[in-house]
């Protein structure tokens, strides 16, 4: 994969980041300070981490011979297409209030011309859609419409997915508002990922990409950074949890780098100030009595091993699965793919550039998706569009 043009805002804040009192500038001095005679590529997993690259045009300020490679951090961009059709099958078909998290409401489905295919048309067509932020909101619209059926589509990895077991584990408990529990009219539609066990299987494929792992800050957070301790343990690779300010950034690159120089390998943090070993006990807790964790499909990626949350047992009243009847309708042309000519899964797994995509500016457009890529603030494609991109014409 050849080296992509960089966004054309290329300048640094010389703020001070809480990185020691050391600022953007001062880590670039560092890293241009290192001689590699061989081109260095680092994927960094998290899409709020390449929005903030892109947006402050750090790969136009790095030495040529380092690459940033966007990888598989965007939730909007793996949810199976098949869960979008669902989704919008119940506030079409089944009448139900149906909820989501803002980016959803805009990724297309696989249908005949004609056909509805994103939640945002759905609810054009008549049907009651709304956009949420927080599981909060979920239960509220549930209590204050307590004759309607209330579906939350709830996709995310990690750090949506704490809030909601908190939800789910609140609403185990009586609750004079419903007569015990929760909402009686409120189910899940869960359609929630773990992060690492993409980036393990980039890693277990022969051809990862990459020759450094920047880790998410956040999903570390809750988690705890020792989640990603098997990238150095078992496959030799440098690793480091980034924040999301320039000096978190270089600071976390200046490591990885400098342990690729010196042939030490170890997981770093440089995001103290939010990431504590062992993550957010309370959040981790809850996850953990409220959701399994199981085999889950990746839009265009396939099946990928213990790498998705569903309801534990106790919770099936709350299962959307289990409260509606399945609308996958097999016989849909290219189900759960990619639509045709979108190179979004290649996006994802940092095979592939985003303006390397055959779509890319030309009939896909944050106006005009074709792929989820193109959807959300976290996707690749939608980042480096709105970062000034143009598309690769030799691709």
């Amino acid at each position: 994969m050849s080296a992509a043009p960089p966004p054309k805002n290329s300048s640094l804040s010389p703020a001070h980041g809480a990185e020691g009192g050391l600022n953007a500038r001062h880590w670039l001095s560092k890293i241009h300070a290192l001689a590699f005679d061989r081109p260095v590529k680092i994927m960094n997993v998290c899409g709020g981490h390449e929005r903030a690259i892109t947006h402050a045009g750090l790969r136009g300020a790095l030495p040529a011979w380092l690459e940033l490679v966007p990888g598989p951090g965007c939730p909007v961009c793996i949810c199976p297409e098949e869960d979008i059709y669902q989704a919008i099958q119940l506030a079409l078909q089944d009448k139900v209030i149906l909820l989501a998290y803002g980016d959803m409401l805009r990724v297309p489905v696989n249908v005949a011309k004609g056909e509805v295919r994103s939640l945002i048309e759905a609810q054009a067509a008549g049907a009651d859609v709304r956009p949420i932020a927080s599981p909060i909101e979920a239960r509220k619209i549930a209590l204050d419409n307590p004759g309607r059926p209330v579906v939350f589509f709830a996709a995310g990895f990690e750090t949506t997915t704490a809030p909601l077991a908190a939800m789910l584990a609140e609403m185990k408990l009586p609750s004079p508002a419903s007569g015990g529990g929760g909402p009686n009219n409120l189910s899940i539609l869960l359609s929630g990922r773990l992060t690492w066990p993409a980036v393990a299987m980039l890693l277990h494929s022969g051809r990862p990409g990459f020759d450094a792992l920047i880790a998410p800050g956040h999903v570390s957070a809750v988690m705890g950074p020792e989640e990603w301790q098997f990238v150095v343990d078992q496959h030799n690779i440098p690793a480091a949890v980034a924040g999301f300010t320039p000096e978190s950034l270089l600071a976390a690159f200046y490591s990885v780098l400098r342990q690729l120089e010196s042939g030490e390998r170890f997981l770093d943090n440089c995001y103290r100030e939010v990431v504590m070993p062992g993550g957010n006990p309370t959040g981790r807790r809850l996850m953990a009595a409220t959701l399994d964790v199981v085999d889950a499909n990746w839009r265009g990626i396939g099946v990928i091993p213990a790498s998705g949350y569903a309801l534990k047992p106790a919770f099936a009243r709350y299962d959307a699965r289990k409260r509606y009847p399945d609308h996958s309708a097999p016989g849909r042309r290219r189900a759960g793919e990619m639509p045709p000519g979108c190179d979004c899964a290649e996006v994802v797994l940092g095979r592939r550039y985003p303006n390397q995509c055959r779509l890319y500016g030309r009939a896909c457009t944050p106006r005009h998706p074709v792929g989820p890529c193109m959807v959300s603030d976290e996707g690749a494609c939608r980042i480096w569009w709105a970062g000034g991109v143009e598309a690769d014409l030799t691709a």
